[in-house]
């Protein structure tokens, strides 16, 4: 299953240059490569506002802030990236590094710890971790402690970590990308030959180790919680389907992996969802055009798929997915899904999801002095 984009954040962190550390050149390659891919149509389809890229960020301030803001307004999936030093203090505690940072000085990094309380305070039903972090003080290259997987786990999230339990990652000089991220995006890129149709959590962790291991490189680690290695990252080039008969009736079984619309939240989601239909038609706009009757002109179908608000009658949307070849005891729950997100009540603009946000975290941070409060209070008595 695909996340819903409009209620679906992406937040990548990476440090590629370090006043005291190696710098680490192509993890800026990393984030401008990984932005492109999820905000495009065989990914996410994210827009580019909910994709934040934070490239040396200067302070962990300006780098929790982001990822606060989208930890709050991620209602679906909320995925984090960080690529750059990982850096770990004298009691096992792991920071991530950024342009300023030293060992073993996490008050110049970004505490994992402060991630993990932004993600357990967050909405998002769904959150990816990915980690392809580097240790300072080795070599050009050698990046990571050995254990940083074990000590990343959040609960409620998919994790995907460059480290493995005995072995550092690697940033292969000359190379555009870190050894892990480069191999997660030629995954995503070139899909798994003999693999699902949509390339999902589990399928490209096991390929991430299948592949890096057969080039000796160190072999990542993944750890899920909440059953969300189901959750799609994009769709798989190399998939190889039967051919589409046109007749209802020559008894073939369809097993394409058909969008779920009880899982659309937002208009945006539901325009992704339409389109993610037609790629799993692996129908032209001509052919879909063809296959409705002459209900759809090809241009129609181009319009349909690129609207930003709901069509006021149900009619072309419903050709368009009886064309296709969703079955027919799906329709009605499409149908359902354009009713409800029609009688939605308008969405707040940004302003008022700011607003929201600002109160939330004075909620927290009134009920912080609250229970401060009362810790005082009872020392004073017991003194």
């Amino acid at each position: 299953m695909f996340p819903d984009p409009g209620a679906s954040r992406a937040v990548l962190i990476g440090t590629s240059t370090y006043d005291f550390l190696e710098d680490l050149p192509a993890v800026s390659n990393n984030l401008n490569s990984l932005a492109e891919l999820l905000t495009g149509p065989a990914s996410w389809s994210l827009g580019r506002d909910d994709c934040v890229v934070l490239s040396n960020p200067l302070s962990a301030t300006a780098a929790m802030d982001s990822l606060r803001e989208a930890s709050t307004t991620a209602r679906d999936t909320l995925l984090v990236y960080y690529a750059g030093h990982g850096l770990v203090t004298p009691e096992g505690e792991l920071y991530l590094g950024l342009p300023q940072s030293k060992q073993q000085r996490v008050e110049t990094g970004i505490p994992y710890s402060w991630l993990r309380g932004a993600l357990l305070e967050g909405r998002a039903e769904r959150t990816v971790v990915i980690l392809d972090c580097c240790y300072g003080g080795l070599a050009l290259g050698a990046m990571g402690p050995s254990e940083l997987a074990a000590q990343a786990d959040v609960e409620g999230t998919y994790l995907l970590a460059a480290a493995s339990e005995n072995r550092q990652a690697l940033a292969p000089p000359g190379e555009p990308h870190t050894a892990f991220t480069g191999e997660l995006l030629a995954i995503l890129t070139t899909g798994i030959a003999g693999g699902p149709e949509r390339l999902d959590l589990d399928s490209v962790f096991r390929e991430l180790r299948k592949s890096l291991s057969a080039k000796g490189r160190p072999v990542p680690q993944g750890r899920e919680r909440n059953s969300n290695g189901r959750l799609a990252l994009g769709w798989n080039p190399s998939f190889s389907r039967s051919p589409i008969s046109s007749s209802p009736g020559d008894g073939r079984v369809d097993h394409r992996a058909w969008p779920d619309p009880a899982a659309v939240r937002t208009v945006e989601g539901f325009f992704s969802a339409l389109a993610q239909v037609r790629i799993a038609s692996a129908l032209t706009h001509a052919a879909i055009s063809h296959r409705s009757g002459g209900q759809i002109a090809p241009g129609t179908v181009g319009n349909l798929l690129n609207r930003n608000d709901l069509p006021r009658t149900w009619r072309t949307t419903g050709a368009y997915l009886s064309a296709c070849g969703v079955p027919d005891e799906q329709l009605d729950g499409w149908q359902s899904c354009w009713e409800r997100l029609r009688s939605a009540p308008p969405v707040a603009d940004g302003s008022a999801a700011k607003e929201a946000q600002s109160l939330s975290q004075n909620t927290r941070m009134s009920s912080a002095w609250r229970r401060t409060f009362r810790k005082l209070s009872g020392r004073r008595s017991r003194d």
